[in-house]
């Protein structure tokens, strides 16, 4: 039976990567081994990275940066070519290292579904992403999907930073309590859960439509309450004053969230043997 909670939700606000394409670490696997990567020297590089972007010392981070928009792509491009090794002795080539890391990656069909489902119910619907290039996107299949669009790097902020996660309810014109949010990194969502939305985790399609099915009252039982929201056209950068307002409160915000215990690292990027295709639960978070 759904909880009480699940009344109150008036829309989905979902990851793109990992959730709607397929896992993270089979597109990187992939990259991996069609430029001829040395792994070792792959996870030498971006785990103190991928870890950094969750922690909470303030070290200057490339994927801070890159995932915000303040760096470009070819220079994180570069920083991070310049560190990698590949197996056949030849120097990694920088440019379109982003575009060739996330070639593999495609749309997983059962969520691409469960959003139209969604949407098609009246719930509301956006995306909210964290960037390492905002051309890795099949923004085509967006306006099928999406009320909004909140893209890291055309707004200057990033998961797991709490007014992100605000922003992206606004889009929809939906307090955060109103709103489901999935993802497959544990800290996301425990953000997410953090500013009042319930949290989905994301582990495989069937766990996370079984969950939504029931928070959303999507096959049988009771229907839905009626949508109170607009229909938005997908969301535009705010602008340059926009981002500078936000930089200068972002020390104190994040400040909030590191005494919380919320910027904990994920586990990813993890060696390829500890993948594994077995099913896992998606539990819904609340606050």
């Amino acid at each position: 039976m759904p909880s009480p909670r699940a009344s109150l939700i008036r829309g989905v606000i979902t990851d793109w990567g990992g959730v709607l394409t397929t896992p993270i670490l089979t597109t990187v696997r992939a990259w991996i081994e069609a430029d001829s990567i040395d792994w070792e020297s792959y996870t030498a590089v971006m785990r103190p990275w991928v870890a950094g972007a969750y922690g909470t010392d303030g070290t200057p981070n490339p994927v801070h940066a890159l995932e915000r928009g303040e760096c470009s792509i070819a220079e994180f491009e570069n920083t991070l070519a310049t560190r990698l090794l590949s197996t056949n002795g030849e120097p990694v080539i920088a440019a379109g290292l982003l575009r060739r890391m996330f070639a593999a990656s495609v749309p997983v069909p059962a969520m691409y579904e469960l959003i139209r489902a969604l949407r098609g119910a009246g719930y509301g619907t956006a995306l909210l992403s964290n960037s390492w290039g905002c051309d890795e996107y099949p923004r085509a299949d967006f306006p099928a999907l999406f009320d909004t669009v909140v893209i890291s790097g055309e707004v200057g902020m990033r998961k797991p930073e709490p007014e992100i996660f605000r922003h992206a309810a606004a889009t929809l014109g939906l307090d955060p309590r109103e709103c489901v949010f999935i993802d497959d990194v544990d800290a996301n969502v425990a953000a997410a859960v953090a500013c009042g939305m319930t949290g989905v985790h994301h582990t495989d399609p069937a766990s996370t439509v079984a969950a939504l099915e029931e928070l959303c009252f999507l096959r049988g039982g009771n229907q839905p309450p009626t949508p109170r929201l607009r229909r938005f056209p997908p969301l535009v950068s705010p602008g340059r004053k926009a981002l500078r307002t936000f930089a200068a409160r972002r020390p104190a915000k994040l400040a909030d969230a590191r005494r919380g215990g919320l910027l904990d690292p994920p586990s990813w990027p993890r060696s390829p043997r500890d993948y594994s295709t077995r099913e896992h639960r998606a539990p819904a978070m609340t606050a």
